[in-house]
């Protein structure tokens, strides 16, 4: 091993000197962090993904991949394409995909945990309205009897015939994932982005899940009829009949109480905030129908879970899971 002689010495020591300029350097000629964003249609609502990151490469391929995935779910759970709930719906019988499986057996739980107030196979009551109020195919001279009829004869979760190889209903019948499924892909979403390196970002895709705070060291914040809520690592649905109504009272819309057919009237809106989306997806729809007094035992079945409520005459109320 030769020995350092002293120039040589001199010299090792002023480069190590100079070294620390020289990662300066490097450092600040790195990119700084800014936003990333992505907007479009995800079943039907509009969509954003909003993305904090300094490297503006993997920020856009990890949007393209979010896309893709997006496309890949809705060719699942669509109610307005060929998907597998619309061929269920036509035919009887699917061969499901394990995110069918996966989201109809979360389903099955919570319809059994809210006594049936939460019942995917709602769609004939859709169809029932829209066919009396909008497409005026089909009007009947009591909707609200028409309704009652469809709902004792044609909607029933139970009857839902749910494995991991078929999936089938009886003749008439037809579902609905519109309560969980915007809450499932938006969890997707959100998971791939935290594979993919990200600590900051808001998914909407009709639900709302939030990585980390935001930049500024703040919670984000979620915009809802109501007012905003504060998130930070966790999610939030909210759920009202004024989304859509199907006549200009507003008392006729698309949140349906299964037992009566009729539209759920407890409450104005029920927002709720949970680890994960989908699961704030289907509490939020369930809330609404149940009202305040029965939510706590809903929530009390789901960890970490909170609902703001705004009753009929405008005040809110947070309630927390037992």
């Amino acid at each position: 091993m030769r020995s350092v002689t002293r120039r040589r010495a001199f010299r090792i020591v002023a480069a190590a000197a100079g070294l620390p300029l020289l990662i300066a350097g490097v450092r600040a000629a790195q990119p700084k962090p800014r936003f990333f964003s992505w907007q479009g249609e995800v079943l039907g609502a509009a969509s954003e993904l909003t993305l904090w990151h300094s490297d503006e490469t993997l920020a856009r391929r990890s949007i393209l991949k979010a896309r893709h995935e997006i496309a890949r779910c809705e060719n699942i759970f669509s109610l307005y394409r060929d998907s597998e709930v619309t061929r269920l719906n036509r035919d009887g019988v699917v061969r499901p995909s394990p995110e069918l499986v996966e989201v109809v057996d979360a389903s099955q739980r919570l319809g059994g945990i809210s006594g049936g107030a939460f019942d995917i196979t709602v769609q004939p009551l859709w169809r029932t309205y829209e066919e009396h109020f909008w497409s005026r195919s089909d009007v009947a001279p009591d909707i609200s009897l028409r309704a009652l009829d469809v709902a004792r004869t044609l909607v029933d979760f139970r009857r839902v015939q749910a494995g991991t190889k078929r999936i089938a209903l009886p003749p008439g019948m037809a579902i609905t994932l519109n309560g969980l499924a915007q809450g499932y892909v938006t969890d997707r979403i959100a998971d791939l982005l935290r594979h993919e390196g990200f600590e900051q970002a808001v998914v909407d895709l009709g639900e709302w899940r939030a990585l980390g705070s935001h930049p500024e060291g703040r919670p984000w914040r979620a915009a809802t009829r109501e007012g905003s809520i504060a998130l930070s690592d966790n999610a939030l649905a909210v759920s009202s009949g004024t989304g859509t109504a199907f006549e200009p009272s507003g008392r006729f819309h698309h949140i349906f109480d299964p037992a009566t057919g009729a539209s759920a009237a407890a409450l104005t809106e029920a927002a709720v905030i949970a680890p994960r989306a989908m699961t704030a997806d289907a509490l939020a729809t369930a809330i609404c129908v149940v009202g305040e007094e029965r939510a706590a035992d809903l929530l009390a079945e789901y960890p970490g879970t909170r609902t703001i409520v705004t009753r009929l005459d405008g005040t809110r109320f947070e309630i927390s899971r037992r």
